[in-house]
């Protein structure tokens, strides 16, 4: 592939705990490996959208420590941005439902950053999709909360899953944004910045 070919001799790392980030980055078809960073996700309060993303996708690429010659980090955050506020990820059922329960029927934006770092340069970009849920009823919210466990993400839901599945009745830009990783971007850049 074209992609593994320019990065043949570097060593990516991705800095992701997120199983569908790591999924996303196997689709482009380059050798990898994941690194925990144990970063502050906390920002400054007049942040808001994609600041807020660029600020912790960045905090988390220099909390890295040094990198060597040839490696490539890749950092991100994700958020859904909803009535000029963040919607995180929930910590417990109440909060995932009370999530859900403001979305439906309503059009959110989600928000992902990434940050490709390497010994000698830090490149962010940012990247919004518009999602578009259909009225849900509280069964249906109770049912997904219940089985589908979607505490690991921004806004409480997948959109790859049984809620996005069923719910989302329409999507304005990168799919593959609101499940973390926005993949044509990524791809873009690795393939014409020097790294």
């Amino acid at each position: 592939m074209m992609l593994a070919g320019k990065l043949k001799h570097k060593s990516i790392l991705l800095a992701s705990k997120s199983p569908r980030r790591q999924e996303l980055l196997k689709g482009l078809g380059i050798d990898f490996e994941t690194v925990h960073i144990d970063a502050d996700e906390s920002y400054p309060p007049e942040l808001k959208r994609e600041k807020i993303t660029e600020f912790i996708a960045q905090s988390k690429a220099m909390a890295y420590g040094q990198l060597k010659a040839g490696e490539i980090l890749i950092t991100a955050d994700t958020i859904v941005w909803f009535n000029d506020k963040k919607i995180g990820k929930p910590k417990d059922k109440t909060a995932a439902f009370e999530m859900l329960n403001q979305l439906s029927g309503q059009t959110h934006e989600v928000f992902t950053s990434v940050c490709i770092r390497t010994e000698h340069q830090l490149k962010c970009f940012s990247e919004t999709t518009e999602v578009c849920f259909a009225e849900f009823s509280e069964a249906e919210i109770d049912f997904y909360v219940t089985n589908f466990h979607p505490y690991d993400k921004a806004g409480a839901y997948g959109i790859q899953d049984w809620f996005g599945l069923t719910q989302v009745s329409a999507i304005k830009g990168d799919y593959y944004n609101v499940m973390g990783l926005p993949l044509r971007k990524l791809y873009q850049m690795l393939m014409t910045e020097d790294f």
